[in-house]
């Protein structure tokens, strides 16, 4: 064990004199989240609003006027089913659904609303747009206790912007790149460089070089990490609902998983264009399929499958249902399983074709 924590100080010594590696991995993450951030914070367009009329009176009337004074929406009146065509299709982002007994009888009335699931970003804007409403229309009418409540439709987030959903995202895509660029890219590193084959002749062991490898980039990852989530708390307002605790477990098998995996890729690669080539392979179609940027629900349906069972896509679902909804370990349990077979599969794959002998030929 003291061979393993030498080797693994050593390793820390040797990437904290690489500043310009260290720079660039939390160039991109927080130049994203500037850029998401400052594009969201202009006035926003109007929201695409259809809103089906069942009552058709006077109140209702006067409730879809307090809607279209608050400028904030394109209201279109029309039937049901046209509206709901309209919202899957993408031509309306809201649909709002006045019940038949809309009116002031005494009886609490439910308003359906209509939300499709991948337009996250708007949740946070439309309800206390529409709850607003609801106050005002109260107000002129009786000024007493509420009329009526909202019945969400097919909306699990909760209100939050489109940075809040981006950032455990980016968390997962930036444990994917240090991790691969930390062994992977280190393997072929040492393997041009003659440190392999200088190793080869000590007392360590295949195991003993990977898990000193692990442990030193295990500690750059949740060191880096750490300063990424810092920045998204203290910097850009992100709000994280759930337990620190179960969102830094995510990360650290998480980074465990791409660290193999990384191992993997410099077994297999001999130059360094060759480890930029096999990386992309593997970081590229995760990147685009594992619900970074959008939910993976939004993919098409023959896609979804193979989305759903890519390492990143157990850890980036992880990190946004501790992040944004507050969900606990029990409920994660599938993305838990999911992360820990392929933790051990890539852990076994890698001490499988990480070789001595042949980078000592």
């Amino acid at each position: 064990m003291n061979r393993i924590l030498n080797l693994a100080r050593v390793m820390l010594k040797i990437h904290a004199r690489d500043r310009q590696a260290i720079f660039f991995s939390l160039f991109f993450p927080l130049v994203f989240m500037f850029i998401i951030s400052f594009a969201s914070g202009g006035n926003p367009e109007p929201i695409e609003l259809g809103i089906v009329n069942n009552a058709n009176n006077n109140m209702a009337t006067d409730f879809i006027a307090s809607l279209e004074s608050t400028l904030l929406f394109n209201i279109n009146i029309a039937d049901e089913d046209s509206l709901r065509e309209d919202l899957i299709n993408g031509d309306k982002t809201v649909v709002l659904i006045l019940p038949e007994n809309f009116q002031d009888n005494g009886t609490p009335s439910d308003l359906t609303v209509l939300i499709d699931a991948s337009q996250v970003r708007q949740v946070g804007v439309v309800l206390p747009v529409l709850r607003s409403a609801l106050v005002d229309v109260e107000r002129q009418l009786r000024n007493t206790e509420p009329l009526f409540s909202l019945e969400i439709e097919d909306v699990q987030s909760r209100t939050q912007s489109y940075l809040d959903f981006v950032v455990p995202g980016l968390l997962a895509f930036s444990i994917m790149n240090i991790a691969i660029a930390g062994s992977g890219f280190n393997i072929v590193e040492y393997r041009r460089k003659g440190i392999l084959k200088r190793l080869f002749v000590t007392p360590i062991m295949p195991r003993d070089f990977i898990t000193s490898l692990v442990m030193s980039r295990l500690v750059i990852c949740l060191v880096q990490l750490t300063g990424l989530i810092l920045a998204a708390i203290f910097l850009f307002d992100v709000i994280f609902v759930g337990s620190i605790l179960s969102l830094y477990l995510f990360i650290l098998v998480g980074t465990v998983i791409f660290l193999c995996i990384g191992f993997c890729l410099g077994s297999i690669a001999k130059t360094q264009q060759a480890i930029i080539a096999i990386g992309n392979l593997v970081t590229f179609p995760q990147m685009i399929l594992s619900g970074i940027f959008f939910p993976i629900e939004s993919l098409p349906d023959m896609v979804q499958p193979l989305a759903n069972i890519l390492p990143l896509s157990f850890i980036s679902t992880g990190l946004r249902e501790i992040a944004i909804n507050g969900t606990g370990l029990i409920e994660l349990i599938p993305s838990i399983i999911g992360m820990l077979v392929w933790a051990v599969l890539a852990l076994l794959l890698s001490i499988r074709m990480f070789v001595w002998k042949e980078v000592a030929a």
